[in-house]
């Protein structure tokens, strides 16, 4: 992955830096540009143009082109692009794949700095925006499997003090009664199944908005580029029916 000339660099006042983001972290394809100001020391995030698509089978398919909808929507060539942020799950490793893969290679390609961020912290800083100041958050993915990826936040949702996490929802159901949680962002149904009872979340999947947000300290810094790497958290599932096979064997 490439560093690109803004590693090692901080923002002065008034720096805009233009970025590309893309999550696949979910069945949900969320890409978008968008710009970061610093100012009066603190990065200041706005989206130019965001995609938002629900279709967990198609990530590959419609993700570049996509991309290009919003290149040209913002006004934006890809030599004007700053710096990528990535969501880094936790996901499937199939979805997730494609877009880091994506992100690393407009990186390469364009010598610029790729940021990851954990999906989860996207949901959770875009949840602190519309609740109560302080909340503590809760941030829910579907892991499939029967169970769910999951993450506890404090100060609104940007202090991350659990996770990600892969776990049974009746793991996230004692959480949800030991934590006083006051807000959740993700699945409404695996919230549920997690024994939540408030409102329906307002956030649902990782955005534009909440990925920028996450990662503008770092993409604003000046700290160097830790390496794109992503959470995972379990085996693939064909290398999971793959050890279990072999098991079957050995024991004949």
């Amino acid at each position: 992955m490439a560093t690109g000339a803004l590693a090692g660099e901080s923002s002065p006042p008034g720096r805009t830096r233009t970025v590309l983001v893309i999550d696949t972290a979910t069945d949900t394809v969320v890409t978008g540009i968008g710009r970061i100001t610093t100012t009066d020391g603190a990065p200041e995030c706005r989206v130019s143009a965001t995609r938002v698509v629900a279709d967990g089978r198609r990530h590959a398919e419609i993700l570049t082109s996509l991309i290009a909808e919003v290149l040209e929507e913002s006004g934006v060539g890809r030599d004007g692009i700053d710096a990528v942020v990535v969501g880094t799950g936790p996901g499937p490793f199939t979805g997730l794949r494609v877009g880091m893969a994506t992100g690393a290679g407009f990186g390469d390609a364009l010598d610029i700095p790729v940021f990851g961020v954990c999906s989860l912290d996207a949901i959770a800083h875009d949840v602190g925006r519309v609740s109560a100041p302080g909340a503590t958050v809760l941030a829910l993915t579907d892991a499939r499997r029967r169970e769910v990826y999951w993450a506890l936040y404090r100060d609104g949702g940007h202090t991350r003090t659990r996770g990600p996490e892969v776990s049974a929802p009746g793991v996230v159901a004692e959480v949800l009664s030991d934590s006083g949680v006051d807000a959740v962002g993700g699945s409404a149904a695996h919230l549920r199944q997690s024994g939540w009872g408030g409102d329906d979340p307002a956030i649902t999947v990782p955005s534009v908005a909440g990925l920028l947000g996450a990662a503008a300290i770092a993409v604003t810094g000046g700290q160097s580029v830790p390496p794109l790497l992503p959470l995972y958290l379990r085996r693939p599932d064909a290398v999971e029916r793959k050890d279990q096979q072999h098991k079957k064997v050995g024991a004949s």
